[in-house]
């Protein structure tokens, strides 16, 4: 495989996440499409708006790994680390072109903007409960865990009602994705629990087939836009999907919005005063801070020439999410700023751009635009109980993903 590249080295992306801010800085530097390396994988990446929306809706660019030569050579196998990102079995996430469309208008009805509506009220009572778990956790002036007690459990308990899951399952759901998603799992157990999960989604399309109930998995199998009904194969690759992406981005989204107000008191003023709706310090927080910094990834069917670079016929491609949302052509000079005031902050493409833009977005919006002002209302003294630079990234090398977030309440 041969390479067109001004870059003399790729940028090697840090499986431990050690410094994500001087990552996205290298990135950014390098130009609009960088070379890197992902564990040891060679692979391009955009760090570019224009070019991100371009790349985003080029057929030539496919989802399917077949598409790859690394994979259809053998040189990446199963036992690479995120092979799991990218062979995850059929489902809207993996096929493009027509039964893309097929598979994706079944999810979107399923997360119709009237079933959002009628999940609002349950979102809220969720939200209240964990505030109420937090309040306990944080008596007497003890330090709490914001993600463990609130901003993890909240996505999971929501995507997990939308599905209709036993709330019981909750822990075994949330040790499952972390395992998957930290690369700290050894690849033998990661491959198990991709297993174990394929396994446990089929068990539930199957239990909701025979007994259908209002939840998403039964929309899901029942959707129909006059089409082929989705096949158990393919309910269970979106489900998997769904909540793997769902109640990640959403648990970062939230903590990434909240250390930002934290640290900048006179924007959560402009909050709490009614200058600025909460809806702005969302959009400037997923611009800013994005819960994705690199999704994996789409594959040339043919050369695509970039300027004087060429992404070989085979190749892979990644968005580097966090960098796009610091382009100054965009958002400005001062790109590297958090700004609710920032009148580009709905520009950013987090959660993607054209045929494969995430079918979750309106859900994770709402989640966040719940949560975040009822911790700040029932919680209007909370602050930081470690300097932010002591709150760390773990080694998980697609998601945006705090270890912890250690805060008072008051």
């Amino acid at each position: 495989m041969t390479e067109t590249c001004p870059f003399a080295e790729p940028i090697a992306i840090d499986p431990m996440v050690g410094d994500l801010a001087g990552e996205t800085a290298r990135l950014r530097a390098a130009g609009p499409l960088a070379r890197i390396e992902l564990l040891g994988v060679p692979a391009w990446t955009v760090t570019e708006h224009a070019l991100a929306r371009q790349l985003l809706v080029d057929p030539r660019l496919i989802k399917d790994i077949n598409g790859w030569s690394l994979w259809t050579s053998g040189v990446v196998t199963r036992q690479w680390p995120l092979i799991g990102m990218i062979d995850a079995g059929r489902s809207m996430f993996t096929v493009d072109g027509a039964e893309h469309r097929r598979l994706r208008i079944k999810t979107t009805q399923a997360l119709s903007p009237r079933r959002l509506a009628d999940i609002r009220p349950a979102i809220e009572r969720l939200t209240a409960e964990l505030l109420d778990d937090l309040s306990v956790a944080g008596s007497g002036g003890a330090v709490v865990d914001l993600k463990e007690i609130f901003a993890y459990p909240l996505p999971m308990r929501v995507v997990s009602e939308l599905m209709g899951v036993d709330r019981a399952d909750h822990p075994m759901l949330l040790a499952w994705y972390k395992a998957f998603f930290s690369l700290l799992t050894p690849q033998d157990e990661r491959l198990r629990v991709i297993d174990e999960m394929d396994v446990y989604y089929t068990d539930l399309v199957r239990k909701k087939t025979a007994d259908p109930t209002d939840d998403l998995t039964t929309a899901l199998i029942h959707a129909t836009d006059g089409g082929e009904p989705l096949t158990e194969e393919e309910v269970v690759g979106n489900l998997k999907a769904l909540v793997a992406a769902g109640h990640e981005t959403t648990v970062g989204l939230i903590l990434n919005a909240v250390r930002a107000l934290l640290t900048k008191p006179e924007q959560l003023s402009k909050i709490r005063s009614g200058d600025i709706e909460w809806k702005q310090a969302v959009e400037e927080t997923l611009r800013w801070d994005s819960p994705v910094t690199h999704l994996l990834m789409r594959f040339a069917t043919e050369d695509i020439a970039i300027g004087e670079t060429v992404i070989e016929k085979g190749e892979g491609v990644v968005m580097s999410y966090r960098a796009i949302g610091r382009d100054t052509a965009i958002h400005g000079e001062d790109s590297d700023n958090f700004d609710i005031t920032r009148s580009t902050s709905h520009r950013h493409l987090t959660f993607g751009y054209g045929p494969h833009i995430c079918p979750g977005a309106a859900l994770s919006r709402l989640e966040a635009g719940i949560a975040l002002p009822a911790l700040f209302e029932r919680f209007p003294d909370l602050r930081l109980a470690v300097p932010v630079e002591e709150i760390r990234n773990l080694p998980v090398l697609t998601q945006n993903d705090l270890a912890a977030f250690p805060v008072h309440l008051g």
